[in-house]
């Protein structure tokens, strides 16, 4: 039994409120127990510059914590005059899992901007941004179709993502923060909607793990990715209905 009650394959409480800012095309308030991120999807009419011409669109990804989004305020990234190279690592990751959604060449020559804002950290701010920026990309699309902006669907995936750690040669899901300071192994996950994997991040903290304790980290790791995935569909199932669009 872990800390908060949790069995090793629990996910945290998820909630998603959507519509939490008025002026995105997407806005998603996504809650994972103590960890709460703000993620907002904006439709920009412009491509990147290295796709001027060719028709197809793009996705890109922002994240920041806020100052005290931790137990101790941290100076604002843009004070340094960059992000720093978490941030940066983390923002990539974000705009890989969601390219994978997507077909770009039914964007038009147009950019999905996601934002992601930590509010409040406590673990798996990445996995929550992921998973919370795939709900308000779907949402800004069906605004889109809603509008006329496309010809066809473009939505062609669900995406969802888990952290898994190893502590004691358990495979805990979706670590908060204690979890991930303590445990052997830390392991962030992307999954589609199939079950396939988009992206794999891990890292040996404390022991050296072997092949057949990854496989079990992943198995784990899928369980907490539906239960996610879950919750995601209820929260865009009637934004869909009223676009008259449906999931992948």
């Amino acid at each position: 039994m872990r800390a908060d009650g949790r069995e090793a394959g629990d996910t945290r409480p998820i909630t998603i409120e959507t519509g939490f800012i008025r002026y995105p095309e997407g806005s998603v308030l996504y809650r994972a127990g103590d960890t709460i991120v703000l993620c907002n999807v904006s439709v920009l009419d412009r491509t990147a510059g290295f796709l001027r011409g060719t028709g197809e669109g793009w996705l890109t990804a922002e994240y920041a914590m806020l100052p005290r989004a931790t137990e101790e305020r941290t100076e604002r990234e843009v004070n340094r005059g960059r992000p720093s190279g978490r941030s940066q690592e983390i923002q990539r990751l974000i705009g890989r899992s969601l390219r994978a959604a997507i077909r770009r060449d039914l964007l038009g020559e147009r950019t999905l901007q996601v934002d992601c804002d930590v509010l409040q950290a406590d673990g798996s701010t990445r996995t929550a941004a992921i998973s919370g920026g795939w709900v308000a990309v779907t949402l800004a699309l069906a605004r889109m179709a809603g509008q006329g902006l496309l010809h066809d669907w473009p939505l062609v995936r669900q995406i969802a993502a888990v952290s898994v750690g190893l502590m004691h040669d358990r495979a805990m899901v979706d670590l908060d923060y204690g979890e991930d300071l303590d445990c052997d192994v830390d392991l962030n996950l992307v999954f589609t909607g199939k079950g396939e994997l988009v992206e794999v991040q891990g890292t040996a903290e404390g022991e050296v793990f072997r092949p057949e304790q990854l496989m079990g980290m992943i198995a784990a790791g899928s369980v907490g990715a539906r239960a996610i995935m879950a919750k995601q569909r209820e929260a865009v199932a009637e934004t869909l209905a009223s676009a008259g669009v449906s999931l992948p």
